[in-house]
């Protein structure tokens, strides 16, 4: 059984994003459509989270699931009209692909393997002036489905006249991924090639990074660069990676980072932290900014361990020299003496049992660790 968190007890407005277009990075996750009569907005928002992916992003905005054969499961969905007169909404689901880096929903109701094995419990919602409705979408996965993950698209439309003879669309919608296969899911993993150093024809500084999804899952990527003067110690940054990047496994594409600061040429180090999801890499890479419009030589990327991991080991490391120190400060003390009872003629050594030469133990007294044997 899947279990499911009502998105609003996360006290989050996950919306979905825009099918085919990059949210915006300042604002919230959500789709917002503007009305017929230009005077208010529709939203459509995915209400059910499962409790497996709570701590996912991605699974807040988006239908994400790994499902066995066989299996069926149920998400809400809520739409909101703000504007100051009734709507109509027709719902549907749609096929949709992952292209050049892109999510692509198909215009019109386009069918594929996905859709055909998804349902809406209302397709016509009447949605009252500043109010909300609510359909559920039912996605049942044959017991013969091979595995492999689908795309899709749930799809909110509202018509209406704007002039003679003109009818006006409006639609919003939220992305399904979905991947068949066993008990565990594909994992999702991906890797960065190499980073270059560019300027447009405004002379603005532009890192891109090649990206290439070697997992069994797809990306929705974002992350931030970081800049380091290799000689020196200027550092720029964070800079944000342009949204909107989505990447099917096996896919390769380019991500983005406009350097909004004025910088030199370099060279410099670049560091670039990227994420899907849960799932986050650090890369980085010494780049070279052109002195002109144009662009550098790409740079191989080299991953960078995390900072956490370093942090940890480096701790560990730190409480095992502070742990040495007072032991060998004891030990010496303790050779000094028998030094002195041997000159004074006086047994220097205790009978040892086999156990005590074999296993030495360390014992705390008082906060001072005595090494017996």
């Amino acid at each position: 059984m899947h279990k499911y968190i009502p998105a609003s007890a996360l006290c989050l407005l996950a919306f979905a994003g825009t099918i085919g277009a990059p949210p915006s990075a300042a604002a919230a996750p959500r789709v917002a459509t503007e009305g017929t009569d230009g005077r208010g907005s529709f939203f459509v928002r995915l209400v059910d989270v499962p409790a497996s992916l709570v701590d996912d992003t991605r699974a807040r905005q988006y239908i994400i699931d790994d499902l066995r054969p066989g299996t069926t499961i149920h998400r809400r969905v809520e739409v909101a009209n703000t504007s100051d007169e009734p709507a109509r909404v027709t719902m549907y689901p749609s096929a949709a692909s992952i292209r050049h880096g892109s999510f692509i929903g198909a215009f019109g109701r386009h069918k594929n393997e996905l859709t055909s094995w998804t349902s809406l419990d209302r397709k016509r919602l009447k949605v009252p002036a500043h109010s909300t409705a609510r359909t559920s979408v039912t996605i049942r996965v044959p017991s013969d489905a091979a595995p492999g993950e689908r795309y899709g698209v749930v799809r909110a439309q509202v018509s209406g006249g704007h002039g003679p003879g003109v009818t006006l669309v409006n639609r919003a919608g939220i992305r399904l991924y979905l991947s068949v296969g066993g008990h565990n899911p594909p994992p999702t993993k991906f890797k960065v090639d190499t980073m270059t150093a560019e300027r447009d024809r405004l002379g603005r500084a532009v890192v891109k990074a090649h990206v290439h999804n070697t997992g069994g899952r797809a990306l929705d990527l974002s992350g931030t660069l970081d800049l380091a003067k290799v000689t020196g110690s200027i550092n720029a940054g964070p800079y944000p990676v342009q949204l909107g990047t989505t990447l099917a496994p096996g896919q390769p594409e380019t991500v983005t980072m406009l350097v909004t600061d004025q910088v030199a040429d370099g060279p410099w180090k670049a560091t670039l932290h990227l994420k899907s999801g849960l799932y986050e890499e650090t890369y980085s890479a010494r780049i070279t900014f052109p002195r002109h419009s144009g662009q550098g030589r790409p740079a191989r990327a080299h991953a960078v361990a995390d900072g956490r991991s370093l942090a940890f080991y480096g701790g560990a490391t730190g409480l095992v020299l502070a742990g040495a120190i007072p032991v060998a400060l004891l030990l010496r003390r303790r050779r000094r003496h028998q030094r002195s009872r041997e000159e004074a003629g006086r047994p220097t050594h205790r009978m040892r049992s086999a156990a005590d030469v074999k296993r030495p133990s360390i014992l705390m007294d008082r906060g001072s660790f005595y090494w017996w044997g």
